[in-house]
């Protein structure tokens, strides 16, 4: 099936995970989806709470332990032992981000900015707010409402729909 027949026309991007890398993919994700015209929706649930929350999201930390992925330089694989240590993923999440300053990448707050000037949406669930005890005013500005599932399912009707889980 090709996309001439089918067109992406909305995208709904849950994410679940606070940590840096994940709530980029995220933005990244929505950012390019309102970039190409496309609908973009974001729902933000359990720890994907701390990128939408005014206290922690300009304080997101990389994953040192239990992730797979990550390489020391050189390529070796990063010991989980290792992400253990004080200081080590502090270490590594101002690595990280200086990467992303040089590569001009803007931050959280500047992203979701984007994404809402770019007719996006941006939403956190209730079950988790709830949860963490988190308000409305809690949240950062481009945040539109504290929604259940069921409404975020609502928002999938339609053609041309696809859901993707960061």
């Amino acid at each position: 099936m090709s996309n001439v027949q089918n067109p992406l026309k909305k995208v709904l991007i849950i994410c679940a995970k606070g940590n840096l890398e994940d709530v980029y993919a995220a933005l990244v994700l929505a950012n390019g989806a309102v970039m190409e015209g496309i609908e973009a929706k974001m729902f933000f649930t359990f720890f994907g709470l701390d990128a939408i929350t005014k206290k922690t999201m300009n304080s997101l930390h990389t994953a040192t332990v239990g992730n797979p992925a990550m390489r020391m330089p050189g390529g070796l694989p990063f010991p989980t032992l290792l992400g253990a240590l004080p200081g080590v993923e502090a270490g590594v999440s101002a690595m990280m981000r200086s990467q992303m300053d040089k590569l001009d990448i803007p931050p959280v707050k500047e992203f979701l900015e984007m994404i809402t000037a770019g007719g996006g949406e941006v939403f956190a669930c209730k079950l988790a707010a709830d949860m963490f005890k988190l308000k409305k005013e809690d949240f950062t500005e481009e945040v539109s409402d504290i929604i259940t599932v069921g409404q975020f399912y609502e928002k999938c009707a339609g053609e041309g729909v696809q859901v993707i889980f960061v």
